[in-house]
């Protein structure tokens, strides 16, 4: 039986957060896209909250919640802000690889600690010259004694300048392309280690992004996670976990929109009634609402197979969700900034920020154009 009711349990949780975004979020919002500050103290509390790591299973003492949670959470965020939702649950990004392919002993060594005080990891998989093409990545891991040796850099690494813990993706030897791949923790403070400059990003600004370089960074082979040549599927299993979770962002973000433009169109006046008075306002606030919801409702699909196991339905169905919702994020941006009119194209109001924070969804964690790629392969495939 299809049912598309929230436990009393998912409720709960997402009045909690979304009265956390209300509270902490929305207020200073415009304040950290302005200046480009990271948001720690905010990320302080969500972790107090209990918001973030939240994928870390209950026997080592996280809350083990389900993809389907981590997308009622980051629906609200992303209503919130899409710069600080990014910046807070970036850390399931980062941890999911350990938690998929690491030891009982590594997940307690380097998931652990991220349980007892705020700390940040980031996901180091795209480079300068691999985006999409995330198999042809040329960070060097060579083998030495009980260590590797990294060497090579990555690109729009989220949370990077403030992270204790990278998961690095890099390959043993670049002809073997794919079954090179291997996937390393990497404590931030070891030597070699360099951090690029902080981007000045078009949205999502809040979001620290920066490069990182390795140069000859000893890695123990302790650090290891899973077996070499199994990065790669690591990392893709990864993205499927975290992907409905990105897209739920955009429909927050979208919703916010939405509302705001509802507002505005109640107040705004023109040939002496309300803008909402006029039939082509109407039918852009209709077509937001329906695509939110159709939005929302493939996030929770593709929650609820990978929740359910089912990987192969959930690979397809993540794809759809960030194919569309990213999408759509964009599309209901823009109308809301046309609802607003020239008042819309100024950082008075909140709807030009959040059509800047959008476009990024359609970006990261694999572009609109990729995902349109895993859907025709599985069309086509079948």
């Amino acid at each position: 039986m299809i049912s598309f009711q929230l436990s009393e349990e998912q409720i709960a949780l997402k009045d909690m957060v979304r009265k956390f975004a209300e509270k902490e979020i929305s207020p200073v919002a415009g304040k950290f896209d302005e200046s480009s500050e990271f948001p720690r103290e905010v990320i302080t509390k969500a972790w107090e909250l209990g918001i973030m790591n939240c994928a870390i299973p209950s026997k080592f003492g996280g809350l083990g919640l389900s993809v389907m949670d981590d997308v009622i959470i980051n629906e609200e965020l992303g209503a919130g802000c899409l710069g600080m939702g990014t910046s807070i649950c970036v850390n399931n990004l980062a941890l999911y690889p350990i938690l998929f392919g690491g030891t009982d002993a590594q997940i307690e060594e380097f998931c652990g600690p991220f349980l007892k005080e705020p700390k940040l990891a980031s996901f180091c998989l795209t480079e300068p010259g691999s985006g999409s093409d995330a198999g042809s990545l040329s960070t060097l891991a060579k083998e030495e004694g009980d260590h590797f040796v990294l060497n090579g850099s990555k690109m729009w690494i989220t949370n990077a300048g403030h992270a204790d813990l990278f998961t690095v993706f890099a390959t043993v030897d670049k002809g073997l392309k794919t079954k090179g791949i291997i996937c390393l923790a990497v404590p931030a403070n070891l030597p070699g280690i360099h951090l690029g400059k902080h981007e000045n990003k078009l949205g999502q600004r809040a979001s620290d992004t920066r490069g990182i370089t390795f140069e000859s960074v000893k890695v123990p082979k302790k650090n290891l996670i899973g077996k070499i040549g199994e990065g790669f599927k690591i990392a893709l299993k990864t993205l499927d976990h975290t992907r409905p979770s990105i897209s739920a962002g955009a429909v927050g973000a979208a919703r916010a929109a939405m509302e705001h433009s509802i507002k505005y169109a109640k107040e705004r006046k023109q040939f002496n009634q309300p803008i909402a008075s006029f039939q082509a306002i109407q039918f852009m606030l209709a077509d937001m609402a329906t695509s939110i919801e159709a939005g929302r409702l493939l996030c929770y699909q593709a929650a609820y197979h990978l929740d359910q196991g089912q990987y192969e339905k959930g690979n397809f169905a993540s794809a759809h969700a960030k194919r569309f919702s990213a999408d759509m994020a964009m599309d209901v941006a823009t109308n809301a900034v046309q609802i607003f009119g020239g008042y819309g194209y100024t950082k008075e109001y909140p709807v030009e920020k959040i059509m800047r924070d959008v476009k990024l969804v359609q970006i990261y964690e694999g572009t609109s154009q990729i995902q349109r790629v895993v859907i025709a392969r599985h069309l086509l495939n079948t």
